[in-house]
């Protein structure tokens, strides 16, 4: 088996990964491991821009209180205030490495999204992730103390019991990855190890996440012994394009941000003003996305309208070039005619518990970015504070392995993946249909509405599925596809237990049993 010795292995591309990687490759020699393609991460896909005080009369006090309203309550102040602080210094890095920001006057154009009571979203029009990705590619690349590796797709940690010598501690020294070109397992080892693995949102049928987003660190964290938290947070956008042939194209936030209204297609009315009357269209996203399932369901509807076309098209066409583009395609001009919305999963605001400098329970193990609970977004996310946290967290985690390197031990000899008590399966059907039962069963029971009743209905179900699964992962040799649904069993029944431990509504949990908020705010923690 090949083994690749580094100082420090990055589990995962985008934002927090590269972030990470940057701020090592000054000291250190790093390992960035990304399942697929570099850029098919979430990162690339997202549209909307980054949060950041920087209009006069704005202040980092009312971002705090912003994200503090949109998390009901249960974020963790102290991180909020370190992420929101840190949010001008990341955008200027950023600009440095060539992220070609939209500007205004000579300065740059901010935009206003659900949930933010000023103009603070820095953009590059309507695809500022791809812009980001882009530009911390090329740096990545440039850099000769990072490698990048594509097509490994992560099977679990490498910790103190693969050693030649047994070791209970839980360090982490690496990674087993299965080389996908190759179809070989080989083994990453370092001293440090950061995932950045992103959400997982293809724990359900319908999902604005990119295809791999399958919660891989989430699940080999659990599986290493980190604590994971607050993972029924699940947050559902309320505009994903609503069309039979493109499944998970997301309307941005910032089309509400700028004007965009929310029609009954049968009653051709406005129907935000009956469930916020204050905030309309700008309320954070569970209340919209809430106030949409609602309609759909009442009124028999397949979708619901967002309809900007009483703005002038310049405007409409200067603002949001890529999705004008990507509707004229399938034949929507956004400029004359409404967009048939629907909600779908959006965002995995629970994740791996970590400390304000990325460290996860585990010695040697750090995380960053959607794959944590950092305390940051509490029970709901606040818009485009998602690739801020990268950013902010990366740095983090990278910093702290800096400051703590002679702390950290060099790995032991480590055991060679063993494939010979396995063979290949002729059975590669059970992995497709595994993978739509979970992700039809999440989205019936444990959506955007829950009752008890479909929380044990689906933990009944993924019971059953697990023990399939283990049985066949036990038996057969990997695949990238039997990797993530491992992984999908794995996370949806995190969801699902933590979803049955919370006996209150709150932010992106809402269940019929429980309608009202409980008096104190407690995270979910869950302990292997």
């Amino acid at each position: 088996m090949t083994a690749h010795h580094f100082d420090v292995v990055v589990l995962g591309s985008g934002a927090a990964g590269l972030t990470a990687a940057l701020n090592l490759a000054g000291r250190f020699r790093v390992a960035v491991l990304a399942k697929g393609k570099l850029s098919d991460g979430s990162t690339a896909w997202a549209q909307g821009g980054i949060a950041a005080v920087l209009e006069p009369g704005d202040t980092f006090e009312a971002h705090v209180e912003d994200t503090m309203i949109a998390g009901a309550g249960l974020n963790d102040r102290r991180t909020v205030e370190f992420v929101v602080e840190r949010a001008p210094e990341a955008i200027r890095r950023l600009a440095e490495l060539g992220v070609p920001f939209n500007e205004e006057g000579g300065a740059l154009h901010l935009t206003r999204e659900g949930g933010h009571s000023h103009r603070r979203i820095v953009h590059v029009d309507d695809a500022t992730g791809a812009a980001v990705q882009r530009a911390l590619e090329r740096a990545a690349a440039d850099n000769p103390n990072i490698t990048l590796f594509p097509d490994m797709a992560a099977i679990d940690l490498v910790t103190g019991r693969h050693g030649e010598r047994y070791s209970g501690d839980g360090h982490v020294w690496g990674v087993y990855a299965l080389n996908r070109t190759e179809g070989r397992v080989e083994t990453f080892l370092g001293r440090a190890t950061v995932l950045a693995t992103g959400g997982a949102g293809r724990t359900y049928l319908y999902s604005t996440a990119p295809r791999g987003a399958t919660g891989d660190g989430i699940a080999m964290a659990w599986r290493a012994g980190a604590r994971i938290s607050n993972m029924e947070f699940m947050q559902f956008h309320p505009t994903c394009l609503y069309n039979l042939q493109v499944k998970n194209f997301l309307i941005t936030e910032a089309v509400r941000g700028e004007g965009g209204r929310l029609i009954n297609p049968t009653t051709g009315k406005r129907f935000m003003p009956y469930y916020d009357a204050e905030r309309l269209e700008l309320a954070p996203r569970d209340v919209v996305a809430r106030a949409i399932d609602a309609e759909i369901k009442r009124y028999g509807l397949d979708y619901v309208h967002l309809d900007i076309s009483h703005m002038p098209a310049e405007f409409v066409r200067g603002h949001f070039p890529n999705i004008y583009d990507k509707l004229i395609g399938l034949g929507i001009d956004i400029t004359r005619q409404p967009i048939p919305v629907v909600p779908a999963q959006h965002y995995t605001c629970g994740g791996i518990l970590v400390d304000l400098d990325g460290r996860t329970d585990l010695p040697g193990l750090y995380a960053a970015g959607e794959c944590t609970q950092s305390g940051l977004h509490g029970a709901n996310r606040l818009a485009s504070n998602s690739l801020l946290e990268c950013f902010v967290f990366g740095e983090a985690a990278a910093d702290h392995i800096g400051a703590c390197w002679d702390q950290l031990p060099a790995p032991p000899a480590i055991r060679p993946w063993d494939e010979s008590r396995v063979s290949d399966s002729d059975e590669e059907v059970v992995v497709q249909h595994n993978w739509r039962e979970i992700r039809r069963f999440m989205w019936d029971y444990v959506g955007i509405v829950r009752t008890t009743k479909r929380l044990e209905r689906a933990q009944h179900r993924i019971e059953l599925l697990a023990h399939e699964v283990e049985d066949y992962y036990g038996n057969f040799r990997v695949t990238a596809d039997l990797i993530e649904l491992r992984n999908l069993v794995g996370v949806a029944d995190l969801i699902i237990r933590s979803a049955l431990s919370r006996k209150e509504s709150r932010g992106l949990h809402y269940t019929r049993d429980f309608p009202a908020a409980a008096a104190e705010p407690r995270d979910t923690i869950l302990i292997p």
